[in-house]
């Protein structure tokens, strides 16, 4: 492990310091580590424990992220370490967020080499995903900086749950990111995730200013699905952008829920609540599920999906072949 003085902190006390990273502003004594388990106070420095620590690395379609209009039918490197800020009982990914996997000690610059290197199978970038992207804040943004200085796609799969200064320095180094909102229910972070909404769509609302945004949020069966919070996340979505899309995804039992896995009609009405308000809403999780991206304009079909077969149908130089029109709601080449 490569010790790693951590950014945003202050001292409180000779004894204690405060972490600014996330809202939950952890006060960490000698040897206590944060909520996220990655940020200690060691001797009176706040050190990050995951610093170029790497537990999973693969070349995944971006489709997977999910990031439907961003570079559809690409591939992206996309790289995550372990630990989050947010303790979600029903999480899907739990063996690194809430586990300690093995890990590979990969210095940034080798991981901007690496990336550099699939470009020639297809890849675009770099994701950063799999668990909470931004506990992994310095070396993401160490990394993030070398891959834009070669011209290569940086993208956050993240909870949004960070404070507005750290997210306001990183952003520029950022093309994508997709933004889970788990509820638009502050209840719902409050019992099952040990967090709070607010912070969450401010991130959503800073970052949509500046780069490209997808937004998913995971149904779980009376939890979160009930059709007006549905509606009303879709609202405030289209208030931001109409075109936003929006992923509504399938929960499966996981970790600590054992609910059973949200019924396809379910989706498919929330979709059908979410559509009355925003252009583009995909459902996630469901085999054979078409989730194509249809011209505003025309209708024609730009981007047809099958899981992760994508065929870019009509789109081309950032227009429509049939009607011509400028489709500045999907970023390619």
């Amino acid at each position: 492990m490569l010790a790693k003085e951590a950014m945003f902190y202050e001292q409180n006390t000779p004894e204690r310091l405060k972490c600014l990273l996330c809202p939950h502003h952890c006060r960490l004594r000698e040897g206590q580590e944060g909520l996220c388990r990655v940020r200690v106070n060691q001797e009176g420095q706040l050190i990050t424990l995951n610093y170029a620590e790497v537990a999973s690395l693969a070349l995944d379609p971006i489709e997977k992220k999910p990031l439907y209009h961003f570079y559809p039918g690409s591939l992206i490197l996309s790289a995550g370490t372990f630990g989050c800020n947010l303790s979600c009982a029903f999480c899907q990914n739990y063996s690194l967020a809430h586990e300690k996997p093995p890990t590979k000690t990969i210095a940034a610059s080798t991981l901007v080499e690496i990336a550099r290197q699939v470009e020639t199978e297809g890849s675009v970038g770099l994701a950063f995903t799999y668990n909470e992207p931004s506990i992994w804040y310095e070396y993401v943004r160490e990394v993030a900086e070398g891959l834009k200085e070669h011209g290569l796609q940086v993208v956050l799969v993240t909870n949004g749950f960070i404070e507005s200064k750290p997210l306001q320095e990183i952003l520029p180094f950022v093309d994508a990111m997709n933004i889970d909102v788990k509820s638009f229910n502050n209840d719902f972070y409050r019992q099952h995730c040990r967090g709070k909404l607010q912070p969450v769509l401010n991130t959503v609302e800073k970052a949509a200013t500046a780069t490209h945004v997808e937004v998913t949020t995971l149904l779980i069966p009376g939890e979160n699905d009930e059709a007006e919070e549905i509606s009303s996340l879709a609202r405030w979505l289209a208030s931001l952008n109409k075109s936003i899309p929006l992923h509504l995804s399938r929960y499966h039992p996981a970790y600590k829920f054992n609910h059973s896995a949200t019924p396809v009609k379910s989706l498919q009405v929330a979709r059908e609540l979410a559509q009355e308000h925003l252009n583009f809403v995909y459902l996630g999780n469901i085999p054979g599920e078409g989730n194509t991206t249809n011209c505003l304009n025309c209708g024609e079909v730009l981007v047809k999906r099958s899981v992760y077969q994508v065929e870019v149908k009509t789109l081309k130089d950032g227009h429509c072949q049939h009607c011509g029109s400028k489709i500045d709601y999907i970023v390619t080449n």
